[in-house]
């Protein structure tokens, strides 16, 4: 089925519709997206490898669910849309920051994307859809090594890289993610895949 996403200039207004595909070919077409990052009570993060029949970054680990809002969604609820579809989990979500970032994975294409980055707490077992997630894993930030920063998605480390210059409403026992020490390896694992300049937050 053929899925439009909304492109947008900058400072996130929309100026068209394009085609997933084309969308993420060569260069990509700059377009909205969002990356929504669970967590469980004891602060871990949940993770979800990517499909090998994705088109980008087939088999890497990501944050919990990334994927694009319709026509006419917020951030927020393109995510609760997507959860249900892609980990089989609900959960109440929090906007906290959008960023721009540009990235290449080679002859597959490129992500082009404002990417309203998302939190909250998940309270059930994920049952992912296999099309989508082939394997997840709660994780602490100490398990996540700059050695290994080709294995995950490079706008998921952006995020976590951010993550400090959030405002959270809600009760997160998240300290460890929001150090500046985490903060600093997480933008050393970004830096593996994209320069600083390929990158900025979005007001």
């Amino acid at each position: 089925m053929t899925e439009n996403l909304v492109l947008v200039d900058g400072d996130d207004r929309p100026v068209g519709y394009a085609e997933k595909r084309l969308c993420h070919a060569s260069r990509g077409m700059l377009h909205r997206a969002f990356t929504a990052l669970l967590f469980d009570d004891a602060g871990r993060l949940l993770l979800t490898r990517r499909s090998p029949d994705k088109m980008l970054w087939p088999g890497k680990w990501d944050g919990t669910v990334a994927s694009h809002p319709r026509d006419g969604e917020t951030f927020v609820s393109a995510a609760e849309r997507r959860l249900p579809e892609e980990l089989g989990v609900s959960c109440t979500l929090e906007y906290l920051f959008k960023f721009e970032y540009h990235v290449s994975d080679g002859h597959r294409g490129s992500e082009n994307e404002v990417c309203g980055t998302l939190i909250g707490t998940i309270t059930s077992a994920p049952d992912p859809d296999p099309a989508e997630i082939v394997q997840t894993k709660f994780v602490s930030p100490h398990q996540m090594n700059v050695a290994d920063s080709m294995e995950y998605c490079p706008w998921m480390l952006l995020a976590l890289a951010l993550l400090p210059r959030a405002h959270m409403s809600g009760s997160y026992h998240i300290s460890e993610w929001t150090s500046s020490r985490t903060s600093d390896t997480m933008l050393q694992m970004t830096g593996r895949h994209m320069s600083d300049d390929d990158w900025r937050l979005v007001p």
